[in-house]
């Protein structure tokens, strides 16, 4: 099974491409769709789809893993990254992908075992479970490999079923 991780903003959005076969990860690519703070919000919400999209296309996963929104303490900045989940959602949509979508407790459940672990253990978990030689930056990057570990730990299993879900 071929895995997108998003971790959605508008600034820098993370993203990671994994294989998943036989309990084994396998990372194909990953990097960041990043926007600079001076470009209209519109324009920066165009390059974030085109982005995603080039990315669906070249890596054609079957599946996009993006976290659930939540309310943050900036309600400016929950709602430019609602805006900008949106194209992403359109994006996959339009190349056929499935979404599938993940609360922070189930990322940190899936990743390290412990639903309530803080973010650097996550990002040490995504290196050692992938086999790479250090954590992925920017960390939006690594969000969003631990993203897509979390759909292929999920997938049919219990954390699915997890409250929030």
């Amino acid at each position: 099974m071929r895995v997108l991780g998003i971790d959605p903003g508008y600034a820098i959005v993370g993203w990671g491409v994994l294989e998943y076969s036989g309990n084994r990860f396998a990372p194909v690519a990953y990097g960041a769709v990043n926007t600079d703070k001076d470009t209209p919000f519109e324009t920066r919400l165009v390059e974030i789809y085109d982005g995603v999209l080039d990315i669906c296309r070249r890596y054609a996963p079957q599946v996009l893993a993006i976290e659930k929104l939540y309310y943050q303490h900036n309600q400016t900045t929950v709602i430019g990254v609602a805006e900008a989940r949106g194209v992403i959602l359109l994006a996959a949509a339009q190349c056929g992908v499935e979404v599938c979508e993940y609360t922070p407790m189930q990322v940190k459940q899936a990743v390290t075992g412990y639903g309530k672990a803080v973010k650097k253990q996550i990002q040490e978990m995504t290196r050692v479970l992938l086999h790479l030689d250090a954590v992925p930056k920017p960390d939006d990057t690594a969000d969003a490999l631990a993203m897509a570990i979390t759909h292929c730990h999920c997938r049919g299993n219990q954390l699915s079923r997890l409250p929030g879900r």
